[in-house]
Parts: structure tokens; sequence; C-alpha cells
């Protein structure tokens, strides 16, 4: 059985640990000011949660507090949104965000999905890069021969 899992790449958690070095300073000011070790931790949480795994069967998308699970057959389309991200459009029309998927992944979710979704790399003309990698040879000029 195919599966593939789309995280966010694990040195986002760098960024956790950045931020709480950039708290620091700030969180010893004050006694109560610790809490804002909340911030990292939950960013680096979200970063670990998210994520979107593709099987023949089903798609499960995983977020902050939840995970949805949809069979192939109650898909209706995948849509892009803004800056690149993808949405799983139900039969009902109602959309689940695939966290950590882009337009970029569409190669990949078009193979495991079994070709339920078009891999838009593709063209649909087979017959036209035929005819166009064949040239025609009463429109090639012949060889130009040279004078010695």
């Amino acid at each position: 059985m195919k599966k593939l899992v789309f995280r966010i790449p694990a040195t986002a958690l760098l960024a956790a640990g950045l931020i709480a070095i950039c708290v620091t300073p700030v969180a010893w000011v004050a006694p109560g000011l610790q809490a804002l070790y909340v911030l990292p931790l939950g960013y680096a949480y979200w970063v670990i949660r998210n994520r979107t795994t593709v099987t023949e069967e089903e798609l499960v998308a995983r977020g902050l507090f939840g995970s949805t699970t949809l069979k192939w057959t109650e898909v209706k389309s995948i849509r892009l949104v803004q800056k690149g991200w993808l949405k799983a459009v139900r039969e009902d029309d109602s959309e689940v965000t695939l966290p950590a998927v882009r337009f970029m992944h569409l190669p990949a979710l078009s193979l495991v999905s079994g070709g339920r979704v078009p891999d838009p790399m593709v063209t649909q003309e087979p017959e036209a890069e035929e005819a166009a990698a064949e040239p025609d040879e009463a429109e090639t000029p012949s060889a130009v021969q040279s004078e010695k």
C-alpha cells in the first residue's frame, strides 16, 4: 500500500529555539513573564502536529486540535488557494485544508492517489508531442554544401 506523509520541515523547529532564546531576557524581568515560553512551545507543537497523510484509499488532514479523514470517493476536487496551499473540496462543496501540501507536491499526490488527482506537469495530448518531435521532411531545408 502506497503512503505519503506531507509535513512541515523539521528545520522549522530551529525557529522555536530562536524564539525561546529571544524571549529569555524578557521572561526573567518580572515574575510571571516566564509564561512567554508558551509561545515557542506552541509553535513547536504546531510544526510537529500539522501533517497530511495520503494513501490509495483516503487522505488524513491533521491540524493543531484535530484531524479529518476523507475517503477519495468523498473528494470532489483539489483547489489551489493563496500562496500555493491546497484544499480538498468535498462532494457537499465544503473544504478541508491539507496542511503542508503545496502545488509542487501535486505530482506525488497524483502518484499515491492512483491518478484521482491529475498531475498538472503531464500534458494531455501525447499525439501532438509525437508530431512535434518528428519534423516534416518537406519543410526541413536541405544541408548546405560548402565550396572549396
